[in-house]
């Protein structure tokens, strides 16, 4: 079972500090609102409107758009898929200021300052194959044991090409314990004894 500390450097990505500044710029905004799960949540469906729509994710990343284009495509979608308040005027203004091709960062900040404020913490887990509903309720306990007591958010991922095992992403630790993983390792020592 290999385990990786994970814990990103913001120094190595510096878009990473403007993410962070929006997001607790719009954690703060919608705290004093009451609204940090509304918008959590709306964030989230916008994510994955990014992750499912090519020409989205094209229109978000590409910095060949201007920002009159994009705040026009923008103001569109949100208008046609009912995204208000706080979310919508966030979007806008990340369009307009040009860091649009951020906002999947800012997303991912926010999400774990809300978490952060609810004691949640988030785990990403990649299967071979889907979890029946008792083995992702074990594998959740398991989790809570493991982060000390915490709620646990699972979000599972199906990656055939693991061929079978786990791999476990918590907070910034990361354990892979994969068929995969372990075959190349067992392949890598092979050719290193040969």
């Amino acid at each position: 079972m290999a385990e990786v500390d994970d814990s990103k450097n913001s120094a190595s990505n510096p878009t990473s500090g403007v993410a962070q500044r929006y997001a607790l710029a719009l954690f703060s905004l919608a705290q004093e609102q009451n609204a940090a799960d509304a918008v959590a949540d709306a964030l989230g469906n916008f994510q994955e409107m990014i992750e499912q729509s090519a020409d989205l994710k094209r229109l978000v990343l590409s910095p060949v758009f201007s920002a009159e284009d994009q705040l026009k495509a923008v103001s569109a979608l949100l208008d046609k898929y009912g995204f208000g308040g706080i979310t919508a005027n966030f979007i806008k203004l990340v369009a307009s200021k040009r860091r649009l091709f951020v906002l999947p960062d800012m997303i991912r900040a926010f999400l774990a300052l809300n978490d952060k404020a609810k004691g949640v913490t988030r785990a990403d887990v990649t299967v071979a194959v889907p979890l029946s509903a008792h083995h992702n309720a074990a594998l959740e306990e398991a989790l809570r044991e493991v982060s000390g007591g915490k709620t646990i958010k699972i979000n599972v991922n199906v990656d055939p090409s693991i061929i079978g095992g786990i791999v476990v992403q918590l907070g910034s630790r990361m354990v892979d314990a994969s068929l995969k993983t372990k075959l190349n390792l067992l392949r890598t020592r092979m050719k290193e004894v040969g």
